[in-house]
């Protein structure tokens, strides 16, 4: 692990799409020690989303339409309840996120099947994580009930292989099998740990720092 970073730290989050930026979201380091990189995304944190030339997202028309209209970067906000994001030790395909309701409280998990990330540190400017968001997820209840998320979307993509990033369909489907082993055994990160949390009052929300837009790393 060639990068570390420090608990309150601001780092970005980022998801990149062959070489291109599909959204960027500033998160705080809760923690980043041998459990993993855990992240928290405060409600209103600005936040970047890849848009259609014509500004609308990816997933307001079918992917075939969407691949055709070009593509620019767009400024928004954050504007659901917070989220806490865990990359996990060992580089697995998915991060864990603890999804809250509108009082703070644990609503549910959610498995992001994706590449692992990738950390990078540029001196002077910006620090953070890259992914590519492999868009299968697993929704998993507070009582570990679990069902598949964005199937659909996944296969109208897969139909699309010159334009998709997803390269192996098996490989994504078979991490998601093995996570969902772990959800149904109720083992660490499906045990209760983190469902309590809360981030400390000290803590405003984070901004884009300058250089949040550097090229990704795939």
């Amino acid at each position: 692990m060639s990068v570390v970073f420090t608990p309150g730290q601001v780092i970005m989050h980022r998801n990149v799409r062959r070489g291109r930026i599909g959204w960027v979201r500033p998160a705080r380091v809760v923690a980043d020690d041998d459990r993993g990189l855990l992240l928290w995304i405060d409600r209103h944190t600005p936040v970047v989303n890849e848009v259609s030339g014509d500004g609308r997202g990816m997933r307001t028309m079918p992917f075939a339409e969407y691949v055709t209209l070009g593509n620019s970067l767009k400024h928004g906000t954050w504007n659901g309840p917070g989220v806490l994001k865990l990359h996990r030790p060992g580089d697995p395909a998915h991060s864990v996120w603890w999804f809250h309701d509108d009082a703070g409280d644990f609503k549910e998990w959610y498995v992001n099947l994706e590449r692992p990330a990738i950390r990078w540190s540029d001196p002077g400017g910006a620090s953070g994580v890259d992914v590519t968001d492999e868009d299968l997820d697993i929704v998993v209840a507070p009582d570990r009930s679990w069902k598949w998320k964005d199937e659909e979307e996944f296969l109208e993509r897969l139909a699309l292989p010159e334009h998709y990033w997803v390269e192996d369909e098996a490989a994504v489907r078979e991490e998601g099998l093995r996570v969902i082993k772990e959800i149904e055994a109720g083992t660490f990160p499906f045990d209760g740990t983190w469902t309590d949390f809360r981030p400390p009052p000290e803590w405003e929300v984070p901004r884009l720092e300058p250089g949040w837009d550097r090229p990704p790393l795939r």
